[in-house]
Protein backbone atom coordinates (compact mmCIF):
# COMPACT_ATOMS: atom_id res chain seq x y z
CA UNK A 1 0.00 0.00 0.00
CA UNK A 2 1.59 3.73 -1.27
CA UNK A 3 1.81 5.62 1.60
CA UNK A 4 0.27 9.44 1.11
CA UNK A 5 1.62 12.70 2.05
CA UNK A 6 -0.28 16.60 2.08
CA UNK A 7 1.79 18.88 0.27
CA UNK A 8 2.24 21.38 3.27
CA UNK A 9 -1.57 22.42 4.84
CA UNK A 10 -3.39 22.28 2.08
CA UNK A 11 -5.48 19.62 1.29
CA UNK A 12 -3.79 18.33 -1.81
CA UNK A 13 -3.19 14.54 -0.83
CA UNK A 14 -0.84 12.46 -3.28
CA UNK A 15 1.44 9.58 -2.74
CA UNK A 16 4.85 9.76 -1.11
CA UNK A 17 6.56 10.18 -4.44
CA UNK A 18 5.64 11.30 -7.60
CA UNK A 19 6.94 10.38 -11.25
CA UNK A 20 8.54 13.21 -12.67
CA UNK A 21 7.73 12.50 -16.59
CA UNK A 22 9.75 14.81 -18.70
CA UNK A 23 12.59 12.48 -19.50
CA UNK A 24 10.33 9.87 -20.88
CA UNK A 25 10.41 11.52 -24.19
CA UNK A 26 12.55 14.91 -23.75
CA UNK A 27 15.78 16.10 -22.44
CA UNK A 28 17.70 12.71 -21.13
CA UNK A 29 18.29 10.08 -23.91
CA UNK A 30 16.59 8.21 -26.45
CA UNK A 31 12.75 9.25 -25.96
CA UNK A 32 10.57 5.99 -25.19
CA UNK A 33 8.73 4.55 -27.70
CA UNK A 34 5.00 6.10 -26.91
CA UNK A 35 3.10 3.05 -25.98
CA UNK A 36 6.70 1.74 -24.30
CA UNK A 37 5.93 5.49 -21.81
CA UNK A 38 2.44 4.68 -21.78
CA UNK A 39 2.70 1.49 -20.19
CA UNK A 40 5.19 2.34 -18.15
CA UNK A 41 2.73 5.55 -16.51
CA UNK A 42 -0.42 3.16 -15.98
CA UNK A 43 2.42 1.27 -14.32
CA UNK A 44 3.08 3.68 -11.83
CA UNK A 45 -0.94 4.13 -11.19
CA UNK A 46 -0.79 0.45 -10.26
CA UNK A 47 2.37 0.71 -8.35
CA UNK A 48 0.20 3.57 -6.24
CA UNK A 49 1.90 6.61 -7.60
CA UNK A 50 -0.82 9.48 -7.71
CA UNK A 51 0.90 12.09 -8.46
CA UNK A 52 2.57 12.62 -12.11
CA UNK A 53 4.71 15.84 -13.17
CA UNK A 54 4.29 17.33 -16.67
CA UNK A 55 5.02 20.85 -18.47
CA UNK A 56 4.28 22.69 -21.81
CA UNK A 57 7.90 22.98 -22.89
CA UNK A 58 9.09 19.33 -22.58
CA UNK A 59 8.94 18.57 -26.09
CA UNK A 60 7.37 21.42 -26.53
CA UNK A 61 3.73 19.99 -26.13
CA UNK A 62 4.33 16.08 -26.33
CA UNK A 63 4.96 15.32 -22.72
CA UNK A 64 1.88 16.90 -21.94
CA UNK A 65 0.03 14.86 -24.60
CA UNK A 66 1.53 11.74 -23.37
CA UNK A 67 0.67 12.17 -19.84
CA UNK A 68 -2.96 12.71 -21.24
CA UNK A 69 -3.29 10.11 -22.76
CA UNK A 70 -2.05 7.50 -20.36
CA UNK A 71 -4.19 8.85 -17.48
CA UNK A 72 -7.03 9.28 -19.23
CA UNK A 73 -8.61 5.59 -18.06
CA UNK A 74 -7.76 6.72 -14.08
CA UNK A 75 -8.37 10.69 -14.41
CA UNK A 76 -10.25 10.48 -11.75
CA UNK A 77 -7.57 8.61 -9.30
CA UNK A 78 -4.21 11.12 -9.85
CA UNK A 79 -3.13 14.19 -9.55
CA UNK A 80 -1.43 16.32 -12.79
CA UNK A 81 1.20 19.14 -12.36
CA UNK A 82 1.96 21.15 -15.38
CA UNK A 83 3.63 24.27 -15.70
CA UNK A 84 3.30 27.65 -17.73
CA UNK A 85 6.38 30.37 -17.45
CA UNK A 86 7.64 30.13 -21.12
CA UNK A 87 6.98 32.10 -24.51
CA UNK A 88 7.50 29.07 -26.88
CA UNK A 89 7.64 31.04 -29.78
CA UNK A 90 10.73 30.87 -30.19
CA UNK A 91 13.10 27.86 -30.31
CA UNK A 92 15.04 26.26 -27.90
CA UNK A 93 18.59 28.28 -26.65
CA UNK A 94 16.74 31.70 -27.63
CA UNK A 95 13.57 30.86 -25.66
CA UNK A 96 12.52 33.98 -23.31
CA UNK A 97 10.01 34.00 -20.19
CA UNK A 98 6.23 35.09 -20.54
CA UNK A 99 4.44 34.99 -17.60
CA UNK A 100 2.26 37.91 -18.57
CA UNK A 101 -1.35 36.96 -16.82
CA UNK A 102 -3.06 36.60 -20.76
CA UNK A 103 -0.76 34.14 -21.90
CA UNK A 104 -0.59 32.37 -18.39
CA UNK A 105 -4.51 31.69 -19.43
CA UNK A 106 -3.77 30.87 -22.67
CA UNK A 107 -1.36 28.27 -21.72
CA UNK A 108 -3.88 26.87 -19.38
CA UNK A 109 -6.31 26.32 -21.79
CA UNK A 110 -4.00 24.68 -24.10
CA UNK A 111 -2.65 22.48 -21.54
CA UNK A 112 -6.49 21.31 -20.61
CA UNK A 113 -6.47 20.31 -24.05
CA UNK A 114 -3.46 18.72 -24.76
CA UNK A 115 -4.32 16.66 -21.14
CA UNK A 116 -7.96 15.76 -22.30
CA UNK A 117 -8.93 17.12 -18.72
CA UNK A 118 -11.47 19.65 -17.66
CA UNK A 119 -9.40 21.00 -14.56
CA UNK A 120 -5.35 21.12 -13.92
CA UNK A 121 -4.88 19.97 -10.54
CA UNK A 122 -1.25 21.99 -9.89
CA UNK A 123 0.01 24.80 -12.03
CA UNK A 124 3.17 25.84 -11.37
CA UNK A 125 5.22 29.03 -12.86
CA UNK A 126 7.94 27.27 -14.55
CA UNK A 127 10.22 29.82 -13.95
CA UNK A 128 10.15 33.05 -12.24
CA UNK A 129 9.56 36.34 -14.87
CA UNK A 130 11.27 39.25 -13.85
CA UNK A 131 9.67 41.30 -16.29
CA UNK A 132 6.14 40.29 -14.53
CA UNK A 133 5.23 41.38 -10.55
CA UNK A 134 4.15 38.03 -9.32
CA UNK A 135 1.78 39.28 -7.87
CA UNK A 136 -0.06 39.88 -11.38
CA UNK A 137 0.99 36.27 -11.72
CA UNK A 138 -0.22 35.01 -8.54
CA UNK A 139 -3.56 37.06 -9.75
CA UNK A 140 -3.89 35.41 -12.64
CA UNK A 141 -3.72 32.15 -11.42
CA UNK A 142 -6.05 33.39 -8.78
CA UNK A 143 -8.62 33.82 -11.76
CA UNK A 144 -7.95 30.45 -12.98
CA UNK A 145 -8.94 28.68 -9.78
CA UNK A 146 -12.17 30.67 -9.34
CA UNK A 147 -13.00 29.49 -12.89
CA UNK A 148 -12.84 25.97 -11.85
CA UNK A 149 -9.84 25.52 -14.49
CA UNK A 150 -6.31 24.89 -12.17
CA UNK A 151 -7.20 23.47 -8.28
CA UNK A 152 -3.90 24.71 -6.75
CA UNK A 153 -1.19 27.17 -7.53
CA UNK A 154 2.73 26.30 -7.43
CA UNK A 155 5.98 27.83 -7.95
CA UNK A 156 9.23 26.15 -9.23
CA UNK A 157 12.67 27.86 -8.33
CA UNK A 158 11.48 30.92 -6.64
CA UNK A 159 13.15 32.25 -4.06
CA UNK A 160 11.58 33.09 -0.34
CA UNK A 161 11.05 36.70 -0.98
CA UNK A 162 9.03 36.09 -4.19
CA UNK A 163 7.19 33.10 -2.50
CA UNK A 164 6.15 34.99 0.18
CA UNK A 165 4.46 37.73 -2.51
CA UNK A 166 2.93 35.05 -4.05
CA UNK A 167 1.98 33.30 -1.30
CA UNK A 168 0.00 36.78 0.00
CA UNK A 169 -2.12 36.66 -3.41
CA UNK A 170 -3.05 33.43 -3.75
CA UNK A 171 -1.99 30.38 -1.45
CA UNK A 172 1.03 28.48 -3.04
CA UNK A 173 0.23 25.01 -2.15
CA UNK A 174 3.97 23.71 -3.59
CA UNK A 175 7.35 24.67 -5.11
CA UNK A 176 9.06 23.02 -6.91
CA UNK A 177 13.27 23.16 -6.85
CA UNK A 178 16.05 20.56 -7.49
CA UNK A 179 16.79 18.92 -3.95
CA UNK A 180 19.10 16.18 -3.36
CA UNK A 181 22.10 15.05 -1.23
CA UNK A 182 23.73 17.02 -3.88
CA UNK A 183 22.28 20.04 -4.15
CA UNK A 184 20.69 21.50 -0.94
CA UNK A 185 20.38 24.70 -1.40
CA UNK A 186 16.94 25.01 -0.75
CA UNK A 187 17.53 24.14 3.14
CA UNK A 188 19.11 28.13 3.54
CA UNK A 189 16.05 29.78 2.90
CA UNK A 190 13.39 28.23 0.89
CA UNK A 191 12.99 25.31 2.95
CA UNK A 192 12.13 27.20 6.53
CA UNK A 193 9.75 29.19 4.46
CA UNK A 194 8.05 26.69 3.12
CA UNK A 195 7.63 24.93 6.86
CA UNK A 196 6.29 28.38 8.18
CA UNK A 197 3.81 29.42 5.40
CA UNK A 198 2.36 25.54 5.09
CA UNK A 199 3.99 25.06 1.73
CA UNK A 200 4.74 21.56 0.32
CA UNK A 201 8.11 21.00 -1.79
CA UNK A 202 8.30 18.67 -4.30
CA UNK A 203 12.16 17.99 -5.17
CA UNK A 204 12.71 17.51 -8.46
CA UNK A 205 16.37 15.46 -10.13
CA UNK A 206 16.13 13.89 -6.74
CA UNK A 207 18.65 11.32 -7.84
CA UNK A 208 20.80 14.06 -9.00
CA UNK A 209 20.40 14.03 -12.43
CA UNK A 210 21.15 9.54 -12.48
CA UNK A 211 24.37 10.37 -11.20
CA UNK A 212 23.52 9.23 -7.27
CA UNK A 213 22.32 6.26 -8.70
CA UNK A 214 25.88 5.26 -9.41
CA UNK A 215 25.53 4.53 -13.07
CA UNK A 216 27.20 7.44 -14.21
CA UNK A 217 31.06 7.39 -13.92
CA UNK A 218 33.99 9.84 -15.68
CA UNK A 219 33.71 7.46 -18.75
CA UNK A 220 30.33 7.70 -19.60
CA UNK A 221 28.87 9.04 -22.75
CA UNK A 222 26.17 10.90 -23.09
CA UNK A 223 23.74 10.32 -26.42
CA UNK A 224 23.00 13.64 -28.42
CA UNK A 225 20.42 15.56 -27.17
CA UNK A 226 21.35 14.34 -23.80
CA UNK A 227 20.65 17.60 -21.39
CA UNK A 228 23.24 16.38 -19.15
CA UNK A 229 26.00 17.01 -21.78
CA UNK A 230 25.74 20.70 -21.46
CA UNK A 231 26.05 20.88 -17.31
CA UNK A 232 29.17 21.56 -16.32
CA UNK A 233 28.93 19.43 -13.03
CA UNK A 234 28.32 16.33 -15.80
CA UNK A 235 31.84 17.29 -17.68
CA UNK A 236 34.29 14.41 -17.45
CA UNK A 237 36.71 16.29 -15.25
CA UNK A 238 33.29 17.61 -12.49
CA UNK A 239 32.17 13.66 -12.35
CA UNK A 240 35.71 12.00 -11.45
CA UNK A 241 35.85 14.54 -9.05
CA UNK A 242 31.95 13.90 -7.48
CA UNK A 243 32.44 9.87 -7.48
CA UNK A 244 33.47 10.48 -3.87
CA UNK A 245 30.37 11.13 -3.21
CA UNK A 246 29.00 8.34 -4.72
CA UNK A 247 31.25 6.01 -2.95
CA UNK A 248 30.21 7.37 -0.02
CA UNK A 249 26.70 7.02 -0.81
CA UNK A 250 27.38 3.73 -1.74
CA UNK A 251 28.81 2.26 1.81
CA UNK A 252 25.48 3.25 3.49
CA UNK A 253 23.88 1.82 1.18
CA UNK A 254 25.49 -1.31 1.14
CA UNK A 255 25.37 -1.62 4.99
CA UNK A 256 21.70 -1.80 4.66
CA UNK A 257 21.65 -4.28 2.06
CA UNK A 258 19.50 -1.33 0.30
CA UNK A 259 20.45 0.84 -3.10
CA UNK A 260 22.38 4.36 -3.57
CA UNK A 261 19.30 5.68 -5.30
CA UNK A 262 16.95 3.62 -2.36
CA UNK A 263 19.21 5.94 0.40
CA UNK A 264 19.13 9.24 -1.24
CA UNK A 265 14.92 9.25 -1.69
CA UNK A 266 15.07 7.97 1.82
CA UNK A 267 17.27 10.53 3.12
CA UNK A 268 14.88 13.51 1.13
CA UNK A 269 11.60 11.79 2.62
CA UNK A 270 13.12 12.03 6.25
CA UNK A 271 14.02 15.70 5.58
CA UNK A 272 10.09 16.87 6.50
CA UNK A 273 6.59 15.16 6.09
CA UNK A 274 5.52 17.37 3.42
CA UNK A 275 8.08 16.78 0.84
CA UNK A 276 7.51 14.64 -2.15
CA UNK A 277 10.08 13.56 -4.73
CA UNK A 278 9.11 13.16 -8.37
CA UNK A 279 12.01 10.80 -9.30
CA UNK A 280 11.99 9.73 -13.08
CA UNK A 281 12.81 6.80 -14.94
CA UNK A 282 12.49 4.87 -18.07
CA UNK A 283 12.59 1.39 -16.66
CA UNK A 284 10.19 -0.48 -14.65
CA UNK A 285 12.27 -2.00 -12.78
CA UNK A 286 14.14 1.29 -11.37
CA UNK A 287 10.75 2.44 -10.78
CA UNK A 288 9.86 -0.32 -8.53
CA UNK A 289 13.47 0.09 -7.00
CA UNK A 290 12.44 3.82 -6.06
CA UNK A 291 9.23 3.28 -4.85
CA UNK A 292 10.45 0.86 -2.17
CA UNK A 293 12.08 4.19 -0.73
CA UNK A 294 9.11 5.15 0.67
CA UNK A 295 8.93 2.13 3.20
CA UNK A 296 12.47 2.82 4.34
CA UNK A 297 13.06 4.33 7.64
CA UNK A 298 16.33 6.42 8.22
CA UNK A 299 17.20 6.85 12.17
CA UNK A 300 18.94 9.57 13.60
CA UNK A 301 22.04 7.63 13.70
CA UNK A 302 22.17 6.63 9.73
CA UNK A 303 20.86 10.00 9.17
CA UNK A 304 23.96 10.89 11.22
CA UNK A 305 26.07 9.39 9.22
CA UNK A 306 25.20 10.50 6.13
CA UNK A 307 25.45 14.26 7.21
CA UNK A 308 29.08 12.87 8.02
CA UNK A 309 29.74 11.49 4.94
CA UNK A 310 28.40 14.18 2.96
CA UNK A 311 30.30 17.17 4.77
CA UNK A 312 33.64 15.17 3.96
CA UNK A 313 33.07 15.33 0.38
CA UNK A 314 32.61 18.46 -2.00
CA UNK A 315 30.88 18.59 -5.18
CA UNK A 316 32.24 19.97 -8.12
CA UNK A 317 30.79 21.67 -11.10
CA UNK A 318 27.53 24.27 -11.44
CA UNK A 319 23.88 22.35 -11.77
CA UNK A 320 22.92 24.27 -15.09
CA UNK A 321 25.17 26.23 -17.51
CA UNK A 322 25.26 30.09 -16.64
CA UNK A 323 22.37 30.86 -18.86
CA UNK A 324 19.93 28.41 -16.89
CA UNK A 325 21.56 29.47 -13.98
CA UNK A 326 20.04 33.23 -14.51
CA UNK A 327 16.91 31.68 -14.48
CA UNK A 328 16.62 30.24 -11.03
CA UNK A 329 16.82 31.78 -7.64
CA UNK A 330 14.69 35.00 -8.44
Amino acid sequence: MMKTRKLGTSDLEVSALGFGCMGLNFSYGEPLERESAIRLIRDAVRLGVTLFDTAEVYGPFTNEELVGAALAPVRDQVVIATKFGFDLSTPGPDRKLSSRPEHIKSVAEASLKRLGTDVIDLFYQHRVDPNVPIEDVAGAVKDLIADGKVRHFGLSEASAATIRRAHAVQPVTAVQSEYSLWWREPEKEVLPTLAELGIGFVPYSPLGKGFLTGSITAETRFVAGDFRNIVPRFSEGSRAANQGLVAALGKIADGKGLTKAQIALAWLLAQAPWIVPIPGTKKLNRLEENLASVDITLSPEDLRHIETALTATTVEGARYPAALLELVGR
